[in-house]
C-alpha cells in the first residue's frame, strides 16, 4: 500500500509558511531581492521549492533552481530549463499566463495544476509562485514551492529536510 504525500492540509500551511517568510522580507511597498532569501529560513520545504528567473525580449522562464523532491514529480531534472523544455505546448501556456500575471501584478500567485499532460491524471500540485525583484520594483526572479498531491511515496525522489 503506498502512503500519500502532500495532503492539502499540509500543502496549505506550507503555502502559509513560505508566504509568511517572503512577507516578512517585505520593505512596505519593495518587493523581497533573491539576495534576501536564505533557504535556511523555509529548510524543510526545500524539496520542492524552485527560483525560476524571468527572461525578457521575448518574455520567457527558465528553472534556476528545482528542489530534489521535484524530479520525481516532473520525471527528471527540471533545473536550467525552460517552460517549453518541461511541459507540452498547453501546460507551457498555462504556465506562461500565470508567471506573466505575477510579473506584471508584483504579487504572489497560488493555485493547482494537474499533471494529466504527463499522463500522470492522478497527481496535482498545488503551487504557489512569490516574486522577487532586484529593485525591489521590477519581477526579475519568482521563488516557487510545489505541494505534491496524488503522488505515491515509492515514486517520489529526493531528500527531505529534517
Amino acid at each position: 500500500m503506498s502512503v500519500q504525500l502532500g495532503a492539502p492540509a499540509t500543502a496549505m500551511r506550507a503555502h502559509e509558511e513560505l508566504f509568511g517568510y517572503w512577507a516578512g522580507l517585505r520593505n512596505g511597498a519593495r518587493l523581497p531581492k533573491r539576495a534576501d532569501i536564505d533557504p535556511e529560513g523555509f529548510k524543510r520545504l526545500l524539496p520542492t521549492v524552485s527560483l525560476i528567473d524571468v527572461e525578457n525580449d521575448p518574455r520567457d522562464y527558465r528553472l534556476r533552481l528545482a528542489g530534489t523532491g521535484l524530479y520525481g514529480v516532473y520525471g527528471g531534472e527540471i533545473t536550467g530549463k525552460r517552460l517549453k523544455d518541461i511541459y507540452n505546448s498547453a501546460a507551457a501556456d498555462y504556465w506562461r499566463k500565470e508567471l506573466d500575471k505575477i510579473v506584471e501584478s508584483g504579487k504572489p500567485g497560488v493555485g493547482h495544476h494537474n499533471f494529466a499532460w504527463r499522463g500522470a491524471a492522478h497527481m496535482t500540485v498545488l503551487w504557489l509562485r512569490l516574486p522577487l525583484a532586484s529593485n525591489g520594483r521590477d519581477v526579475d526572479m519568482i521563488l516557487g514551492y510545489d505541494a505534491p498531491v496524488g503522488i505515491s511515496a515509492d515514486h517520489f525522489s529526493g531528500i527531505r529536510a529534517a
